[in-house]
């Protein structure tokens, strides 16, 4: 009897063992990837044209009498790991969130993943096809409608035609681009381009579905339309996806697990509110201010954040602020390329959750967007005294054409504190809850019957 409860057990945990490997899709072990950036040397001047060619001839010299290459020195190269020893399994149907600060090695993750770059180091193993939607304009031929490139797409995913002609229109209704179908795909908005890329994504039946942030390009009632379909695709179909998003909400809503990456290696691999409090509470900067490094990735030339400052009530540059203090958050831009037409800034207020506060927007009162000429547009938001509760907030500063086309973008970079220097709110614990609370003055309309009042 013993033996036969042995060899039980020993088949039991063999079947779950082989049940567990059958549903993994996504295998990451050791995974790595390393890039080399070459930097000029610092003390070396401007070289015209007859430098270069003078150097030329010196260094071929150089060859021949077995010096070696004197211009191999203008120049360092340094390692540097995009992602470095990262490991994690996804079993079949999981919805996962992927966050983490600018350069964490999200991006990269998901391009090794996607299969367009190649890892350095360790391995993937994915299980199914892999539908991928990371930058505006991915896996379609500018030259080719928007009806080809449904065409194109399928067939890479390995669907025959009759297959993609069931899902036909299921994806041109998802997309509301049916006026442009028969249209070359390199005359889209960018917000068409997404559009069409997500809804040929989703619609074409991958295993395993991957989306980065690009649909921020997209219009809010389109980005919220998406979200739902992730949600059906996985909880419903049962297939995978892996999201990016900043919008925490997003992925509080939507995600089981969330992926934290921090410098290239997995910080944090948890269900989703944990993930987010340690992402929101860590590597808070609190000296107000962001300035633009100049390496950052450029989204679009035609216009570029360059500075975000928080600015108390004194006109100091704070991270540090009384809850019972006005302040203000100044934007800097500069804007190329012949100006922009029809433009909006955003500025959403996150707190230490994760959750978005309030949104406010260039259009808030105008209700009219503008048109920015070349050169330095300067902007400020001002924010109320006894609005926002104690606690921690970052900031999210997007320049855009709304629904159409993303021009530049900072997020989480530039962080806050409100202290409670005891107002109303805070003072007396009066049992007002939200996000935000704000002290309302309120009009009494009809006076009569009141014969007192007394302080609190």
């Amino acid at each position: 009897m013993p033996a036969a409860c042995s060899i039980s057990a020993v088949w039991n945990a063999a079947l779950r063992t082989w049940c567990n490997r059958m549903s993994t899709v996504i295998t990451v072990e050791n995974l790595g990837k390393k890039y080399l950036l070459r930097h000029q040397s610092a003390q070396q001047p401007y070289m015209a044209l007859r430098d270069v060619l003078s150097d030329g001839v010196r260094n071929l010299g150089r060859k021949l009498l077995g010096r070696g290459d004197a211009s191999a020195r203008s120049a360092e190269q340094e390692e540097f790991w995009a992602l470095r020893d990262v490991s994690f399994e996804v079993r079949q149907g999981d919805r996962i969130g992927i966050i983490g600060r600018n350069g964490a090695g999200k991006s990269t993750l998901l391009k090794i993943l996607s299969r367009i770059t190649e890892p350095t180091t360790g391995s993937v193993r994915l299980k199914g096809r892999v539908a991928s939607l990371l930058e505006v304009g991915t896996g379609f031929h500018p030259e080719l409608t928007g009806r080809e490139n449904i065409f194109l797409n399928g067939a890479i995913l390995g669907m025959g035609r009759a297959e993609i002609k069931k899902k036909f229109d299921e994806i041109v209704d998802f997309a509301e681009i049916e006026r442009f179908l028969d249209t070359p795909v390199k005359r889209y908005s960018s917000g068409m381009y997404v559009r069409l890329a997500f809804a040929v994504a989703a619609h074409l039946e991958p295993e395993i579905l991957i989306v980065d942030e690009v649909l921020a390009v997209g219009d809010a009632q389109f980005q919220k339309k998406c979200l739902g379909k992730m949600e059906d695709v996985s909880a419903k179909e049962g297939r995978t996806v892996l999201f990016v998003s900043h919008n925490m909400g997003a992925i509080k809503n939507i995600c089981s697990r969330t992926l934290l990456f921090s410098s290239g290696m997995l910080a944090l691999d948890n269900v989703p509110d944990v993930t987010i409090s340690e992402y929101m509470s860590s590597g808070f900067c609190q000296n107000g201010i962001w300035v633009n490094p100049g390496d950052n990735i450029i989204v679009c030339n035609k216009m570029r954040i360059d500075s975000i400052k928080i600015i108390n009530s004194a006109g100091h540059i704070s991270g540090d602020i009384k809850s019972t203090a006005n302040f203000s958050i100044h934007i800097q831009i500069t804007v190329n390329d012949n100006g922009c037409l029809d433009a909006q800034i955003a500025v959403r207020v996150t707190n230490q959750d994760g959750i978005p506060v309030f949104t406010t927007t260039s259009t808030d009162f105008t209700r009219k967007l503008t048109n920015m000429r070349n050169g330095t547009h300067k902007l400020k938001v001002p924010v109320p005294a006894d609005f926002l509760p104690p606690g921690k907030y970052s900031i999210i500063v997007a320049a855009m054409k709304p629904g159409e086309e993303l021009y530049d973008h900072v997020v989480d970079e530039i962080c806050f504190v409100i202290n409670d220097a005891g107002n109303h709110s805070t003072l007396f614990n009066d049992g007002r809850i939200g996000v935000v609370t704000p002290l309302i003055r309120w009009d009494h309309l009809f006076e009569q019957g009141i014969t007192n009042e007394r302080n609190i």
